[in-house]
């Protein structure tokens, strides 16, 4: 079953009613959306690409080119448009003939790549909806669907193969067909060269609601767009829920009608949670994590449990706020030491999983997956007894002092909750007697004083000794990816070389 099958089930169900664009009008219903997807897989299957990339931020050629190159049988690789242009021409490169449609404001990037044909967008989109739809090609369920970048914050960006199978199966493991009310529409605002982009295509047309698009996000625009088109559901990455959370200032978002916020892609600092929640009391909360080669989304942490735990005086219950829930349907999970064996509950170590939706599969280099299937997430991580998993940071930002492994995870939240405090991040540095020592980096909340001393005692007092921060380092801002990835190598290294 090819991805393009979920929108054909989508058109037959909900037909006439608004796939993308707003409720006030001139957006695409499902079977225009459809109509639109055959026609551009002709435009496309008549350029003889055999690799379609996308340069361009949220809106309707997005959804329309990934059904375009579905019913095609093309591979979509939508491409970081915030790159350099030397950056961009290399991923070009990386792409056997490639199709190449851009935005207009991209279009003077690509100059000079090696591409077949660079067409814009909204040119693109005009083809697609006047050309004689294309008959859907025979896709085999195990060809290549999407191709997505890694983001290469740590070395050089690596292509994940999305295999039609992978999508398809997080698709109907995690969402009930047809599932959402006419009156249901989902606010974009992660980029399309995220997972999170694709799958928020699939899964919320799957279910027949409304996407609306918010191409560059920014607070307060958000806040007003949720309002005007009546927002029922949201996807967000950490640092957009701390600028909304900000822009609220203490005051509740009095936003009835959003009844779903899911974020993820990287740690929420916990105070920021807190408030959220506080801010939007009618509103259910989504932890979603996952990663590019797993299709998204493989352990939920759900509305409820965020409730119980907020209300929760038990200092266990309370905890899994900070946790990324349980894996979803046709996930399994094991965590495993350095050599392999399995650890106990509650025991740190590597997170690996399994399942139809796991791909684990880079263009050029092959499959991670070990002989049982399974894939190293890379992530540090371990399991409470009622299996709410916990993600404790990546396996190489592991500090070990002394001999002792300390995740960054547990000092980033402690200090999360100082008053003061608008951001954090911990890594490890040399260190001539411990080996390493503990590296706090700390933003202070706007018009706030912060003395690194008080932070110190502050985590002292909360956490064992150990794990008290050698040094603070008071920063103006910390860098992150532009979905919401801190760089912590590109920290320390600023950090140390200062």
């Amino acid at each position: 079953m090819s991805i393009a099958m979920l929108l054909d089930m989508a058109k037959d169900a909900c037909d006439d009613r608004v796939a993308i664009g707003s409720k006030h009008g001139g957006g695409l219903s499902f079977a225009e959306l459809a109509e639109a997807a055959a026609g551009g897989a002709a435009v496309l299957s008549a350029s003889g690409a055999t690799r379609v990339a996308y340069v361009g931020v949220n809106g309707a050629t997005f959804p329309v080119l990934l059904f375009s190159c579905a019913i095609a049988g093309i591979p979509l690789a939508p491409l970081n448009y915030r790159l350099a242009q030397d950056q961009l021409h290399e991923l070009v490169a990386e792409l056997d003939k490639p199709f190449v449609i851009a935005d207009e404001a991209y279009l003077p990037m690509l100059e000079g790549a090696a591409t077949a044909e660079v067409v814009e967008s909204q040119a693109f989109l005009a083809r697609a909806r006047s050309a004689t739809p294309a008959e859907p090609v025979d896709v085999d369920d195990e060809s290549t669907a999407v191709l997505l970048f890694t983001s290469g914050t740590t070395s050089k960006p690596k292509k994940v193969i999305l295999r039609h199978s992978n999508l398809v199966s997080y698709v109907l493991q995690t969402v009930e067909f047809a599932s959402a009310d006419e009156d249901q529409a989902v606010l974009v605002s992660v980029p399309p060269y995220h997972i999170a982009g694709v799958g928020t295509v699939l899964t919320n047309l799957y279910a027949g609601r409304r996407l609306a698009y918010l191409p560059n996000f920014d607070a307060p625009v958000w806040l007003d767009t949720v309002r005007t088109e009546q927002i029922t559901n949201a996807m967000l990455v950490p640092t957009m829920l701390v600028r909304i959370v900000e822009e609220l200032k203490g005051q509740p978002a009095q936003m009835p009608h959003l009844t779903s916020i899911a974020y993820g892609g990287a740690r929420m600092p916990a105070g920021v949670l807190e408030s959220a929640l506080q801010a939007f009391p009618q509103t259910g909360f989504v932890n979603a994590y996952g990663l590019t080669e797993t299709s998204s989304t493989i352990a939920v942490l759900g509305p409820d449990d965020h409730r119980e735990a907020l209300a929760s005086d038990d200092p266990l219950v309370r905890a899994r706020l900070g946790s990324a829930g349980r894996p979803v349907p046709g996930i399994e999970m094991e965590i495993r030491d350095e050599l392999g064996s399995l650890v106990p509950i509650g025991t740190p170590g590597e997170l690996w999983v399994r399942g139809a939706q796991v791909s684990g599969e880079y263009e050029g280099l092959g499959s991670v997956l070990d002989a049982g299937g399974w894939f190293p997430t890379k992530d540090a991580a371990y399991q409470d007894p009622d299996g709410f998993l916990f993600i404790i940071g990546r396996s190489d930002d592991t500090i070990i002092r002394g001999g002792e492994n300390i995740a960054p995870a547990e000092i980033e939240d402690c200090l999360g909750r100082h008053p003061g405090v608008r951001d954090v991040a911990v890594f490890g540095a040399p260190d001539d007697e411990w080996g390493e020592k503990i590296v706090a980096a700390v933003v202070a909340q706007p018009g706030e004083q912060l003395d690194a001393q008080e932070l110190r005692a502050f985590v002292r007092e909360r956490l064992r000794g150990s794990r008290t921060p050698d040094e603070v380092v008071l920063r103006d801002e910390l860098p992150y990816t532009q979905t919401g990835k801190l760089l912590r190598k590109q920290l320390a290294s600023e950090v140390l070389d200062s």
